[in-house]
């Protein structure tokens, strides 16, 4: 899009409040039942959803359970569908309730926000975190899953670097090590290195 740096490309960044904790459970039932006639595995998958208690009746997943990172996916289509068919956006990017949107025009962006927004609360009683919501030059950098995304490269976020070094222990280096591979962060690997002599080399 930035046709080599030539041309200024706008993300909108959003993030959705509580996410996990804020799925309807009514709702994922009946987008299921859309796409599952076999009636076994819906009373199975409405077992499985209604059997977590979140404070709030009918409302919320367990945060990191294998099936519900799945569910969240199911529920979040719609969503997707909303965006690339009614929307018709071409640049869009998800992963569970983290989601971007890039265009040349800041304005549309400003446009798809409003749409997001009514869509979001109205089709599956979520609310966006307003503290998480962002529109920004890409050059100026994403921050996005943990990374500060460039044009071409990225580095690891203040937040995450920190929370990094605070869990880090000589049995978990090399997961550690793996994941800084995919950005700009060598030195992080050399103090990690030097920390703990013996362990992969950068």
């Amino acid at each position: 899009m930035s046709r080599n740096h030539t041309k200024t490309c706008w993300v909108l960044k959003c993030d959705i409040r509580k996410f996990f904790a804020s799925v309807d459970q009514k709702i994922l039932i009946k987008i299921l039942k859309k796409h599952i006639q076999d009636e076994d595995t819906i009373w199975l998958l409405q077992r499985v959803i209604e059997s977590f208690d979140s404070g709030r009746e009918g409302v919320g997943l367990p945060l990191g359970n294998l099936t519900s990172q799945l569910l969240v996916n199911v529920y979040m289509n719609e969503f997707d569908q909303f965006v690339k068919h009614s929307l018709k956006v071409k640049y869009y990017i998800r992963y569970a309730d983290d989601f971007v949107f890039i265009s040349h025009d800041k304005k549309g962006l400003e446009s798809i926000l409003r749409y997001i927004v009514v869509y979001l609360r109205k089709r599956l009683s979520l609310v966006l975190n307003s503290a998480k919501v962002f529109l920004k030059t890409v050059s100026s950098g994403v921050d996005l899953l943990g990374w500060v995304q460039f044009l071409d490269y990225r580095v690891l976020r203040t937040s995450t670097k920190k929370r990094l070094f605070k869990k880090l222990n000589e049995n978990n280096t090399d997961s550690y090590l793996g994941m800084l591979k995919h950005g700009n962060a060598y030195k992080i690997q050399s103090q990690i290195i030097k920390l703990f002599p013996g362990q992969t080399s950068c």
